[in-house]
């Protein structure tokens, strides 16, 4: 029986190939090994991967590679070589991503190559920062929720002497509630050490094993903004604002032109925000010389993706301030990868842009290639970039261009057949809070359209505060007087449907009817005169009462709301006077009244008693989003005969 089973689970396993697929996709984790041929001090590298998993309807997919030298070099080819200074071992790296594939990058170990001699002394400095760039931040993937990824800081001493500084490196948005990121790792290989600062909150050990000196690969130079500063404590006051978590190293004796690198291994988490139109953030402050306040300021931008997709469009309208969104601009990302076999001379995105957006203060701020804006109604020969403003959408075009495909003859480095156009708007004047989503349609030269993600607007809730009094009218009680102040909570700016909870204070005084305990006719035998005398009761209340209505209200347009909830409520304080009421009257005439005398009888008081709740319709006129409107409300009580219509003004804050 069981020699049966396994031969029909291997005939399944043979006849259904795609369901083996699936099996081992779920069940079996991905590996890439390190292979590498050394010559002395000279070593060429060369990655073992899995197969592909191919995203139907996607490009073809493919793997981007990020190596670590172990003497502060890297490398993002695919098969790279490398000639080591100095003898000794070295911890290699591996960082493998896979584009277009349906699947986790696949998991890689290090592995030590041991250098013993010196033969070639060609020493190839392939990473050193240009002279114009002496601080950059580069990551070797975009963050994806619980994978890892490595950020890279490299920087250049731009003094004409030996310095000592220091490198501030910052992380986690404070903006977001959760933390984004676990630092796994810090490598560095010229004895950086951390220190820790008076306000500054540190962890995580710094490794020093290496300590050979190399410099850095050269990367584009697209992906880098950064400005020189001399406030230094303004900057880190504000850097300390925008993020929670902050790595402070010190470095020594670096030579005057030196390039070094350090590396950084982040675990994104779990809880890290699923949105994948939204941006994330890094900084790192470079100080040359830690004797001087002069600085350069890099921030690293990313956009949290689901899976590995060069073509992107991001902004970071995910999660707006609705009261401050007016004074503010949005940025907007659009990426693209030209995955073909050729270069792509003319690029268009046709990007969606909702009503909310003023498409008239759009400013284009960055781009690559990098290149000038087309004039209008002219036909150049030149690289620029052509900009339409249609009804919905706005089309930017890459005219006269070249971008290497990444599957071209001879391009090895994958960064450089990837561009990006990156521009602001504002919002109208006169926009709602409502959740918008945009995309990108990305057309190299004449091929098939490739379809970004939605880039998404989303409100944070915010809260308006609102301050409420009027007069409650009850038709059913005697000699009814009732005064109210409240308070409101709702959403801030609220469009269509949203929910508010009030706090009510009613101050109300009312009698109950009178009832007759004695009615008769007297006579007076001093005077010979017969009167009608009339005995009757009644109480008087003096009550405190607090009253919690909660209701969904529903903005018809900007000036005329409704809304229907429940209340419930409680008599903070009750007094309840009673009284005996004596009124004598002329016997042949009931009209004149003789006089007219209240005595009482006893006084009692309450406190916290007789719940109430009810039913409320509710009517505003006015400003029904922000600021002034009026009221009127009607309230159906649980309780008999105390059924009140409200009137009121309110204001939203």
């Amino acid at each position: 029986m069981k020699r049966f089973l396994s031969i029909t689970i291997l005939l399944l396993l043979f006849c259904f190939p795609e369901l083996a697929k699936g099996q081992v996709k779920d069940t079996i984790t991905r590996r890439a090994t390190i292979g590498y041929d050394k010559n002395g001090n000279q070593i060429s590298l060369k990655p073992e991967t899995p197969p592909l998993i191919q995203v139907a309807g996607a490009p073809k997919a493919s793997y981007s590679y990020f190596w670590e030298m172990g003497d502060g070099n890297y490398s993002k080819e695919a098969t790279p070589k490398h000639v080591y200074k100095k003898k000794g071992e070295y911890k290699v790296n591996l960082s493998v991503t896979n584009n277009y594939d349906n699947g986790k990058p696949p998991k890689t170990r290090p592995k030590m190559v041991a250098i013993n001699e010196i033969i070639n002394t060609q020493f190839s400095e392939i990473a050193s920062l240009h002279d114009t760039i002496q601080y950059k931040i580069v990551n070797n993937r975009e963050p994806v929720p619980d994978e890892e990824m490595v950020v890279v800081v490299s920087y250049k001493n731009p003094l004409n002497y030996v310095a000592n500084g220091k490198l501030y490196f910052f992380y986690n948005d404070a903006a977001f509630k959760n933390d984004n990121f676990e630092l796994l790792e810090t490598r560095t290989h010229f004895e950086e050490k951390e220190v820790i600062e008076d306000g500054f909150a540190c962890s995580n050990e710094v490794n020093n094993a290496y300590e050979n000196i190399a410099s850095t690969i050269s990367i584009p130079t697209f992906k880098n903004s950064f400005s020189t500063e001399e406030n230094l404590d303004l900057t880190l006051l504000e850097s300390k604002t925008l993020f929670r978590n902050v790595k402070i190293l010190e470095f020594d004796n670096m030579n005057a032109n030196e390039t070094r690198n350090m590396f950084f291994t982040f675990k994104t988490t779990p809880e890290m925000i699923k949105d994948t139109s939204a941006t994330v953030k890094m900084r790192g402050v470079y100080v040359p010389d830690r004797n001087y306040k002069n600085h350069k300021k890099k921030t690293l931008e990313m956009e949290i993706v689901t899976s590995h997709d060069p073509n992107k469009m991001s902004s970071n309208a995910a999660f707006m301030n609705y009261r401050l969104v007016r004074f503010k601009k949005i940025n907007f990302k659009t990426r693209f990868q030209n995955d073909g076999e050729g270069p792509a001379r003319t690029i268009r995105l046709e990007t969606d842009i909702p009503d909310m957006f003023d498409k008239k203060t759009l400013q284009i701020v960055d781009s690559y290639p990098k290149c000038p804006i087309c004039p209008k109604e002219k036909n150049v020969t030149y690289s620029c970039l052509d900009t339409i403003v249609k009804q919905k959408q706005i089309h930017f075009t890459f005219k006269n261009i070249y971008l290497p495909g990444s599957t071209q003859k001879n391009v090895t480095e994958k960064d450089s057949t990837k561009g990006f156009v990156k521009y602001t708007m504002k919002f109208n004047k006169d926009f709602h809070k409502q959740n918008t989503r945009s995309k990108t349609a990305i057309i190299f030269d004449k091929n098939e359209p490739v379809i970004t993600n939605y880039a998404t607007t989303r409100f944070l809730p915010g809260i308006s505060i609102g301050a409420k009094m009027g007069y409650n009218l009850f038709s059913n009680l005697e000699n009814s007087k009732s005064y109210f102040v409240a308070a409101t909570i709702s959403p801030y700016k609220s469009y269509r449907f949203y929910w508010q909870i009030e706090w009510q204070i009613n101050v109300h005084k009312y009698q109950s009817q009178t009832t007759i305990i004695d009615e008769k006719i007297l006579t007076l035998a001093t005077v010979g005169v017969s009167q009608r005398r009339v005995t009757t009761t009644f109480s008087e209340f003096d009550n405190i009462v607090m009253e919690i209505p909660v209701l969904m209200r529903y903005n018809i347009n900007n000036y005329i709301g409704i809304g229907a909830g429940i209340l419930g409520g409680i008599n903070i304080s009750e007094k309840q006077s009673l009284y005996t009421n004596t009124k004598l009257y002329e016997p042949q005439n009931d009209s004149i009244l003789i006089s007219d005398t209240d005595e009482p009888v006893i006084d009692t008081k309450q406190s916290f008693s007789q719940l109430k709740s009810g039913v409320v319709l509710d009517f505003t006129v006015g400003f029904a989003r922000i600021g002034p409107s009026l009221g009127a409300r009607y309230v159906l009580n649980s309780e008999k005969g105390f059924n009140y219509t409200q009137f009121y003004a309110i204001w939203k804050f």
